[in-house]
């Protein structure tokens, strides 16, 4: 729980949009249209007092930043924009060696968490007619969302520049390459740390325009309240402008700095944040606990790659020779350079089978690290499952997991009247919600196999759950038509979520649709199962191979 100390320290760090003074806005008449259909609503503006700035609240995590990208010089094709879906302007060139997928094999989908966000499709998990569409004869009267920040740079001391040290130190002693590997030679490591990239900008900011052209009607409840929304973030620099890209694609720029206030909870450890609970959760990175994925992942890339890696060794002599780690961090600078630079000359070094282990490695990551083979993600996510249920419940959240009391203790900071929702976190957060929400469709089959690869028997992929600007939708919905009209029904990445068999008492529906107040008395009883302090602080032991159902074993 929050120390004094830190709750001081945090009720000082309330945060918003803009350090401007405050802004006063006019609702407008349009002509066909009444003034209390118009957002903003008149005399409102967003209040930096009470929502300061990321200046002000400080804790924006490391900031080094890269290299310019050049893809005009260096990209070997022009990124025209009718590639791959969300894609532009990346050059995702094709894989090394012949594949039996054509010329249409989209390497950015085999990424796990570091594929730009595409749309997946309702069949993968069970309702092939399920459109992310309103149903018909229903209107929607809610929206709540919870997405990721776009494509950033690689956190500090990950693999690739682990990978560009290993390199430069063998430069001094002296290797030559040849065929594929020649770049190599004149290679330089550009990548920044931890900030989003200019392509992870504009994921966040068409987000917002998307969901302003999906969602934009329910504005007119703010006008007719006369208030304007509050938006969550952490403080972590990419959250905060992942919050503020948002927010200018979907109000505009600089209409943004005034119709929304942005909420910015500080991400540090020890400090509580239903947006990062892992620095709360002791267990989130114990070996046997919470980090069971980072190594069953490494277990499997020993030997996902030896074909590759033999052919790459054969074109390196002198003071370089390649391992599997160093596989990962080459497929992995594929990923980073792509979304940095545009293009990536890694990416053709490696075969279709690589890319499809590639993504694998990330689904035994996130599966064990984040998803029901996880013993504490249910823990984790269990901070926003309680706030989704205080907002539809119209109560403040208690505070018996991550939830921080200074920020969620006041109907200011947490409004609980909202049509909209946004929520900014990150995709091991997204996943952990996903977990505590009971989603088993997500996750359909066995746990996922580390030792043969995969078997394709679950339905579990990394990049369709927690990619580069991720995002997890409920819709409450109006549906006069049936028994029990107000409903509800959640999405992810446009693929809607079955519930029938995870959430007692919802009926099997081809649209997803479960009646408001069971889905919330089943999410509740699940809330309620979920032990955060046992999870995350009890002295237990868990392994690969198991459904815990992000829950942590009792004996």
């Amino acid at each position: 729980m929050l120390s004094s100390l830190a709750k001081v320290a945090a009720l000082a760090l309330m945060v918003d949009a803009t350090s401007a003074a405050a802004i006063t806005v006019s609702a407008s008449r349009i002509a066909g249209s009444a003034v209390s259909d118009v957002y903003p609503p008149s005399s409102t503006s967003a209040n930096p007092s009470l929502f300061p700035s990321e200046p002000v609240v400080g804790f924006p995590g490391p900031t080094p930043t890269g290299l310019e990208a050049a893809a005009a010089q260096t990209a070997p094709a022009y990124p025209y924009n009718n590639g791959p879906a969300k894609s532009f302007p990346l050059v995702a060139p094709q894989p090394h060696g012949v594949s039996t997928f054509g010329d249409n094999f989209d390497i950015t989908r085999y990424w796990g968490n570091l594929s730009p966000w595409y749309s997946v499709s309702s069949a993968d998990y069970g309702l092939p007619n399920a459109s992310p569409l309103i149903p018909s004869g229903c209107t929607i009267t809610q929206l709540l969302l919870l997405y990721r920040h776009g494509a950033r740079y690689p956190t500090s001391g990950a693999a690739p520049s682990t990978f560009a040290t290993k390199v430069a130190n063998a430069a001094r002693v002296g290797f030559n390459v040849t065929g594929e590997l020649s770049f190599l030679a004149n290679w330089t490591y550009k990548l920044g740390a931890e900030l989003l990239t200019p392509f992870g900008r504009a994921q966040n900011f068409n987000l917002g325009v998307e969901y302003r052209q999906l969602y934009g009607e329910l504005l007119n409840n703010f006008t007719t309240q006369g208030a304007i929304p509050v938006f969550r973030t952490q403080s972590q620099d990419r959250m905060v402008k992942t919050a503020e890209n948002f927010a200018a694609g979907f109000f505009g720029v600089p209409e943004y700095l005034s119709q929304v206030n942005i909420e910015i909870l500080v991400e540090t450890p020890g400090v509580n944040n239903s947006g990062a609970p892992y620095e709360v959760c002791n267990n989130s990175n114990v070996a046997s606990r919470g980090s069971i994925g980072s190594t069953v992942a490494a277990l499997f890339a020993n030997n996902a790659f030896n074909a590759t890696l033999a052919r790459l060794n054969s074109e390196v002599t002198g003071n370089l020779t390649f391992t599997p780690t160093d596989a990962i961090a080459m497929l992995q600078l594929c990923s980073y350079e792509t979304d940095a630079l545009g293009y990536s000359a890694f990416c053709p070094l490696f075969t279709v089978d690589d890319f499809l282990n590639y993504e694998y490695y990330f689904d035994l990551s996130f599966y064990y690290n984040n998803g029901p083979g996880s013993p504490v993600s249910a823990a984790q996510g269990k901070g926003f499952l309680e706030e989704w249920l205080a907002r539809f419940n119209h109560t403040i959240p208690p505070a018996n997991s991550a939830l921080n009391e200074t920020f969620d203790n006041s109907t200011t900071y947490f409004p609980l009247n909202q049509s909209i929702y946004a929520d900014a976190t990150h995709e091991v957060v997204v996943l952990d919600a996903l977990t505590a929400f009971n989603f088993t469709a997500l996750f359909n089959g066995p746990p996922l196999n580390y030792t043969v690869g995969n078997e394709g028997t679950n339905t579990f992929v990394a990049s369709k759950l927690v990619p580069f600007a991720t995002h997890f939708t409920t819709q409450v919905l109006s549906c006069p038509a049936r028994n029990q009209t107000k409903q509800i029904r959640f999405i992810v990445n446009d693929a809607v979520i079955p519930v029938s068999d995870s959430h007692p008492g919802c009926p099997v529906d081809p649209d997803g649709l479960c009646p408001f107040n069971t889905m919330i008395s089943a999410l509740t009883n699940r809330a309620n199962q979920i032990n955060f302090n046992y999870d995350c602080f009890a002295n237990y032991t868990a392994a690969p191979g198991h459904d815990y159902n992000g829950r942590a074993p009792t004996s």
